[in-house]
């Protein structure tokens, strides 16, 4: 099992980005999966989770109308669109198949003027 996030970065407040997670070595479309952070100092948090099929997405509720899970099976990707940035979003963001037990290694996000 492989995840490998992608598209972390400097922002400024307000700013957007998009995270994107590659997995590999089963069968992605089977899976539900998660966005989790972690900032310095802080406990893990569950930010989104998105259904096998992309059918149904949950957020946690600070990030609910900003943030946006999806999914495309075909490339074995999952998505996490970031509007409206705020200073607190600074974490490190992994995917992770919860089934699994796997997650990624991260990307970094800041949000910073």
């Amino acid at each position: 099992v492989q995840l490998v996030e992608s598209g972390g970065g400097l922002v400024q407040p307000g700013g957007s980005l998009r995270l994107s997670c590659v997995a590999s070595g089963f069968t992605f479309s089977s899976y539900a999966m998660s966005w989790l952070r972690q900032a310095p100092g802080k406990e893990r948090e569950l930010v989104a989770f998105i259904t096998s099929d992309g059918g149904i997405a949950n957020y946690m509720e600070s990030v609910k109308g900003r943030f946006t899970v999806s999914r495309d099976n075909a490339r074995n990707t999952v998505y996490l669109q970031m509007n409206s940035l705020k200073p607190e979003d600074t974490a490190v963001y992994y995917c992770y198949a919860q089934r699994l037990a796997s997650r990624g290694q991260g990307t970094q996000v800041t949000v910073s003027s």
